[in-house]
């Protein structure tokens, strides 16, 4: 039976992301028996058991560390793994026999000014080393898998596309099941909503300014919901969001939690997601299998999520982004047979299968 790792000690550290990914693939390969002896390398400071049946290790070395390539190898050593699987991008000198890395986008190299310095020299200086160290990448989308080949010169064979899945709490909910959590987070019953990081890649200002737009034309469109934690450069771009002149419609939620999540997309008019880059885009797919409509940019990796689903606009045009809004409101009928489309396109997305994809590289390795 092989020895097989799978870096999970980010998730001691930030929910969402590459979090969620990591614990999702956990549960999924319990559904699935998978026939390898699996270690959970967590952090030594956690205190989750993120699985029943498979076993844990405690793990040192913090991720994101500048030296954690070196140290982490150190540490693996005495697990004697014939495989270790980094979901986290950057992977160890050494820690098994094979290598497989996750890559979930390469958007610090299409837009290094919205890092920070230290993150720049942190990505910028080991992603390239560990994708060529690795025997196998996972790419999360086809649009990731291009650049990977575009950008760091890597054959298409090396790169698989590993699709997420979406969780089953994500689903339509009567107002009974939802109304707590819109009322804990104070909140209106009907809104426009955004999910994710807050940070200038996802184009929160441009967001801002289109909703300015809106209102003017209609003044009692619903408010716009911000979801989501501070990331880079987050002082700067809440100045640059509050220039619209819209604070007082604008509300900006930091501790929503996973399990609220599901009301949010139950109660809200459309998901908006025009990011200037997305690696994946998880909350479209999560919005969608709440049957809500997403609004997503039409560059990336979301337009190959969403399909036919919801609108598609040009992130760096806030008119567009305005008439998106304006028709998801003022089109019921539009609206209705996008959220049933929406429920039908996400139903295609399974943990199970991504998990099943995961599993038949190690295998291919291995053998």
């Amino acid at each position: 039976m092989a020895r097989i790792g799978l870096d999970a000690r980010l998730t001691h550290y930030r929910v969402g992301g590459t979090s969620r990914y990591i614990t999702a693939l956990v549960s999924a390969f319990e559904q699935l028996q998978a026939p390898h002896e699996l270690t959970l390398l967590q952090s030594r400071k956690s205190r989750e058991r993120l699985s029943d049946r498979f076993k844990s290790a405690p793990i040192w070395t913090p991720p994101h560390h500048p030296l954690e390539r070196a140290t982490l190898s150190l540490e693996l050593w005495r697990h004697r793994l014939d495989l270790l699987h980094s979901p986290d991008f950057i992977a160890p000198i050494r820690g098994g026999k094979r290598h497989v890395i996750t890559v979930h986008d390469l958007s610090f190299i299409h837009f290094p000014e919205y890092f920070t310095a230290a993150s720049r020299n942190y990505y910028n200086g080991q992603i390239a080393a560990s994708a060529q160290r690795a025997d196998h990448i996972l790419a999360v989308s086809e649009a990731t898998k291009r650049d990977l080949m575009d950008i760091l010169d890597l054959p298409a064979e090396m790169i698989t596309v590993q699709l997420h899945g979406v969780d089953e709490q994500f689903k339509p909910l009567p107002p009974s099941q939802s109304a707590g959590a819109i009322q804990a987070l104070d909140l209106p019953d009907s809104f426009f909503l955004f999910v994710g990081t807050l940070e200038p890649r996802k184009n929160l200002a441009g967001l801002a300014w289109a909703y300015r737009e809106l209102k003017l034309e209609l003044p009692d469109a619903p408010q716009l919901v911000l979801a989501g934690r501070p990331g880079w450069h987050f002082e700067q771009l809440m100045a640059d969001v509050s220039a619209a002149g819209m604070d007082a419609d604008i509300l900006i939620r930091h501790s929503v939690t996973d399990s609220q999540l599901p009301a949010l997309y139950n109660h809200a008019v459309a998901l908006l997601m025009p990011s200037f880059y997305e690696g994946f885009g998880l909350p479209a797919l999560e919005a969608m299998a709440c049957g809500c409509v997403p609004i997503v940019s039409q560059v990336a990796s979301l337009p190959e999520i969403v399909g036919e689903v919801g609108g598609k606009v040009d992130p760096h045009d806030t008119t567009t982004i305005a008439a998106a809004m304006k028709r998801t409101l003022i089109d019921g009928d539009w609206r209705e047979r996008q959220a049933t489309k929406a429920l039908k396109r996400a139903a295609g997305f399974r943990w199970v299968d991504s998990a099943r994809t995961a599993l038949n590289c190690y295998d291919a390795l291995l053998n």
